[in-house]
């Protein structure tokens, strides 16, 4: 988590709490009833097999197909200043990306498993696109550390804007300005942008991390971090393995 050193993983180093390096180890430590913490964080990778790109990637990245909005870069869709100025870009990019559009892959709903057996610590997610909580993870679980579409408010004078519109300004992709009295002011979701500060949230939870028993990540491969497994595969096909060793049928 944020600036914290990494170190590489000395395949030859016995692991200190599973028995080795690998899926069934991590299967096994968790029916042993010692994860009864389970932290997990996902980022884009989570979510392509539901359809949404993620951002960088090459040619199919969000990034990359930008080009018709005549953006001085394209992260500038994402940019505090620029939305300020020009916010009808990203309105555009909302109308495809808002919830309702897409629904939770295999990833999702196991992460949501964990939580109904009581072993999700917390879910520690960069991802803005809410199909957690469409899984039905609780809210109070999840940590949307980008932030998200679930609410939105003025940039002015930070009141809150009334979800159904909101979905109705979105879906025609059309700029919503804020109600109360004498505002006016830009009505952005509640996503961080660049030139923004991440969630209090996020702050406020960052010790779930440091005192998880078993850290499982889901971006553009599936790992997880008792004694550093690192699987380099498609999330959904890692959970498919580990639901398999772990004896969960469906």
């Amino acid at each position: 988590m944020g600036q914290a050193p990494s170190f590489a993983i000395d395949p030859d180093t016995p692991p200190l709490t599973l028995k080795e390096r690998s899926l069934n180890a991590v299967a096994e430590f968790i029916k042993s009833g010692r994860a009864r913490r389970i932290v997990v964080m996902t980022g884009a990778g989570i979510s392509t097999a539901a359809g949404i790109p993620d951002f960088r990637s090459p040619d199919t990245g969000l990034y990359s197909n930008l080009m018709d909005l005549d953006l001085p870069e394209p992260e500038a869709i994402f940019d505090i200043e620029y939305f300020r100025t020009n916010p009808k870009p990203f309105y555009v990019l909302a109308k495809e990306l808002y919830p309702g559009r897409y629904h939770p892959t295999i990833s999702h709903v196991f992460i949501s498993l964990l939580g109904r057996k009581g072993l999700l610590h917390m879910l520690f997610t960069q991802n803005i696109d809410c199909l957690e909580r469409a899984a039905g993870i609780p809210p109070e679980l999840i940590v949307e550390a980008h932030g998200s579409f679930a609410t939105q408010r003025c940039i002015v004078c930070k009141a809150p804007f009334d979800d159904v519109k909101m979905k109705e300004f979105v879906s025609q992709a059309k700029v919503p300005h804020c109600e109360e009295e004498g505002c006016n002011g830009l009505v952005k979701p509640d996503i961080t942008f660049f030139g923004e500060a991440l969630p209090r949230k996020f702050y406020e939870n960052i010790d779930y991390a440091r005192t998880a028993d078993l850290v499982i990540v889901m971006v553009g491969n599936f790992g997880s971090r008792a004694d550093d497994v690192m699987l380099l595969m498609d999330c959904d096909k890692g959970v498919r393995d580990l639901a398999n060793a772990l004896g969960v049928e469906g």
